[in-house]
């Protein structure tokens, strides 16, 4: 992927402090009361190097909602390494990009059209490419309850900080206690049989 292509891309040009600040503004008001003006103020740059940078807001709204560079990172490993890479790259993300690369689509506010937008974009970028690399029966609920589960992580780690016993914990630690429930929808475990009676 060209810097171009990925919204984190650019440290030190600006880029990567403008997608921060509209990542924030964006989970936190409405579309419509975000302005360009401040993303700029919150980002400590002017809102012409964004339009230069992005165009419009519009524009700036896809790149900060592309979750593609997010996916291609959280599943760059074989399916029986899977649940413990989810773990420690969603750790890593969340320090690298300041903020977690999923939990904005649970949180972001706006209107209807906004919000299943950016469902319909992490459905397709996320959840569809787990189901995609899942071995066995189920591959699209699996995959809903690996995206959830990795939710549930970033929204406990942000539950939590600074001073809670998550994000105090090693990420090996934290893996070796998250990624085995990962690991089990993963591999595809069989259905139980109902005890007889």
């Amino acid at each position: 992927m060209n810097p171009a292509e990925d919204p984190a891309a650019g440290t030190g040009t600006g880029r990567d402090a403008i997608v921060r600040a509209a990542r924030r503004a964006f989970t936190l008001r409405p579309y419509a009361e975000v302005t360009m003006r401040g993303i700029a103020a919150d980002a400590g740059v002017s809102p012409s190097l964004i339009v230069k940078r992005f165009g419009s807001k519009e524009e700036l709204f896809d790149a900060v909602t592309d979750f593609r560079a997010a996916a291609d990172a959280l599943l760059g490993a074989e399916p029986a390494d899977l649940g413990r890479h989810l773990v420690l790259t969603t750790l890593r993300l969340r320090e690298d990009l300041q903020g977690d690369p999923l939990l904005r689509v649970v949180f972001s506010l706006g209107i209807e059209d906004e919000r299943t937008r950016l469902r319909d974009r992490f459905r397709e970028q996320v959840t569809a490419r787990i189901a995609g690399l899942l071995p066995g029966p189920e591959a699209e609920l699996r995959a809903e309850l690996i995206a959830g589960l990795l939710l549930g992580l970033g929204a406990t780690l942000s539950l939590h900080r600074p001073d809670g016993a998550t994000p105090r914990t090693s990420p090996e630690r934290l893996a070796d206690l998250y990624a085995p429930a990962l690991q089990r929808l993963v591999d595809a475990p069989g259905r139980v049989a109902p005890p007889s009676a």
